[in-house]
């Protein structure tokens, strides 16, 4: 990095973060910092909404993640998540909406109870505490090799984190979304130059598959085809027959050849539980709901999710690709040109950085890595604040004090989210491939809360089936990740095969809570259609929530209500082409 690349990345990155604390001096009260008061346009809210979906960890570790499962991991961008949104705006998110709610964990105690409401906030807080140490750890890889800082780049990630802390805390979401705005259009410069280059330098497509071909023969079809089969291969060279035996009682094939149990996955499944994977994302993730909730009516609130699905379609290739043109430069890890302590799958993308950009170029790519960096830790610092103020303080703690009070305890609060997820980082860093981490641990907490959620608003069952639904799918989740261990170290099948591989999880985890909710309510009845069963009656939560639903929710001016429809289905459309089409 020269002198001129720091240029650019403090100016460019520095003025948007000095404007978000110029709008900081209009929050007053806490509907302007939760929700921005319902005054954000269509156009803000998508590309907040596509800004917290894209950060530095999609452009590091989901680089290290698409280093080895290719352009499959596209799917969940694709698919999932294109799916998640229009789903998200027109039914799931829009009666939290009219009902004046905060968070979408107020719902769930509506519907289901303050279980269900308290669970929520804990396991989102759990999750995306996780990904803000994912987000920590990416940006400390390209400091340390872009900038060849080594663990010195701990220093710069923290005082970063404290920047973002301090606007975040002054301004709540209005700062956050106005900065998310600005700092999109940096990051998407900057990661568009760098695919350009990369792109470039492989020789195109076919320059591509020439370069993986002369690594390995069908290594083109693992990483350029969706629909191609995902192959895991473990090792078990100079380990005794019995421990083999037990290796193999979670499933796979022992290969005597070549010394390993190789697990094959058909395409269809991984398909599957990577658009599970990215529908729960805009759904259970308060991130993306408290945006919705600050739309400035219910048509921005629709039209929201074009903007950010359009930039999605548009951005996942060259994004995404980059760690697959990574594997055709560098298809060893062990032969990086890294410390040892670095050669990781996620160090690909800081890696291509460093020796193919050059002066300049350098300086916009890492601008827009750390843009990338301040909007996303900004959101989930701002979103698990208002979680736990609204769902745990106020509801459990403390109910009946002034707006200010509850103000006040928010904005203490993020710095201690943000600066407590750097707990995360020393297992991150261990294991070596953040993304597959993340979401292997997505199956367990997220996945039966997304389940509840859809349960709730498209079905009858009973008010009690959620916790019950809620405790019986984590436990499954919890189970599956001990079964590998359980079967190595005692011999005991816990659970079978099919149920314990990773991408056969999700599905079971809806079936199996689904399945619990709708037992529990055949024994205890059925709900009235579309009733609510707790509302708050007094004190803040239920003055805050008066104070946003008297906002019209309409707009001010006669928008055509079909075009957020209309667009939405034909963004699925072209998801679902590019996945089960064009790449598969």
């Amino acid at each position: 990095m020269h002198l001129f690349d720091w240029i650019l990345v403090g100016v460019l990155n520095g003025a948007i973060i000095l404007y978000g604390l110029i709008r900081s001096r209009e929050t007053r009260s806490s509907a302007d910092w939760f929700l921005a008061g319902r005054s954000l346009p269509w156009w803000m809210v998508g590309l907040s909404l596509y800004a917290t979906a894209i950060d530095s960890a999609d452009l590091v570790a989901v680089s290290g993640a698409t280093y080895i499962l290719g352009i499959r991991l596209f799917v969940i961008n694709w698919m999932g998540v294109m799916i998640g949104w229009v789903s998200a705006a027109h039914f799931i998110i829009l009666p939290m909406y009219r009902a004046g709610m905060y968070t979408n964990a107020e719902y769930l105690e509506a519907r289901f109870g303050v279980a269900a409401r308290v669970c929520s906030t804990l396991v989102q807080v759990q999750n995306r505490t996780l990904v803000l140490g994912l987000i920590a750890t990416a940006i400390y890889l390209v400091l340390a090799i872009v900038c060849d800082w080594g663990p010195h780049a701990w220093w710069a990630v923290v005082a970063m984190a404290l920047v973002a802390t301090i606007y975040t805390a002054l301004g709540g979401l209005k700062s956050v979304a106005v900065t998310d705005a600005l700092q999109t259009i940096l990051m998407l410069i900057g990661s568009g130059i760098l695919f350009c280059v990369v792109w470039s330098n492989v020789g195109g497509w076919t320059g591509l598959e020439e370069k993986l071909a002369a690594h390995q023969r069908d290594l083109p079809d693992q990483m350029l085809h969706i629909g191609h089969d995902t192959v895991q291969v473990k090792n078990v060279q100079g380990k005794s027959a019995v421990e083999i035996e037990r290796l193999l009682l979670v499933g796979g094939e022992y290969d005597e050849r070549e010394q390993q149990i190789v697990v094959r996955t058909p395409a269809w499944l991984v398909c599957i539980a990577l658009a599970i994977v990215g529908f729960g994302y805009p759904i259970v993730n308060h991130t993306q709901s408290m945006r919705m909730f600050g739309a400035r009516s219910e048509w921005d609130l629709k039209m929201s999710v074009i903007v950010s699905g359009a930039l999605l379609l548009a951005t996942t290739f060259t994004i995404m690709m980059i760690g697959v043109m990574g594997r055709a430069i560098h298809p060893v890890i062990s032969e990086m040109p890294l410390d040892a302590a670095l050669q990781t799958r996620d160090s690909i993308y800081p890696l291509l950085v460093r020796d193919l950009t050059s002066c300049g170029l350098k300086g916009l790519v890492v601008a827009g890595a750390v843009a990338a960096f301040f909007s996303t830790c900004d959101s989930i610092g701002a979103t698990l604040s208002s979680l736990l103020v609204r769902d745990v303080y106020a509801r459990l703690i403390v109910r009946d004090r002034e707006d200010q009070h509850y103000l006040r305890v928010g904005q203490w609060l993020t710095p201690l989210i943000i600066f407590g997820s750097f707990g995360y980082v020393p297992l991150l860093i261990r294991e070596r491939g953040m993304m597959l981490f993340l979401i292997d641990q997505v199956s367990v907490f997220v996945v039966p809360l997304l389940t509840i959620y859809l349960m709730g608003v498209l079905t009858r069952v009973h008010r009690s089936s959620g916790a019950i639904g809620l405790l019986i799918g984590v436990a499954y989740g919890v189970l599956r990740l001990l079964a590998p261990m359980v079967a190595e170290r005692f011999a005991v099948v816990v659970l079978p095969p099919l149920m314990v591989n990773a991408y056969a999880s999700y599905v079971f985890s809806i079936l199996i809570t689904a399945g619990t909710m709708i037992a529990t309510s055949l024994l205890l009845g059925w709900e009235t259609p579309g009733e609510l069963l707790h509302q708050e009656r007094t004190g803040w939560l239920r003055a805050s929530q008066l104070r946003v639903s008297q906002i019209d929710p309409t707009g001010h001016v006669s928008r055509s209500p079909a075009w957020p429809v209309v667009l939405g289905i034909a963004l699925v459309v072209v998801g679902a082409l590019l996945s089960l089409v064009i790449f598969w």
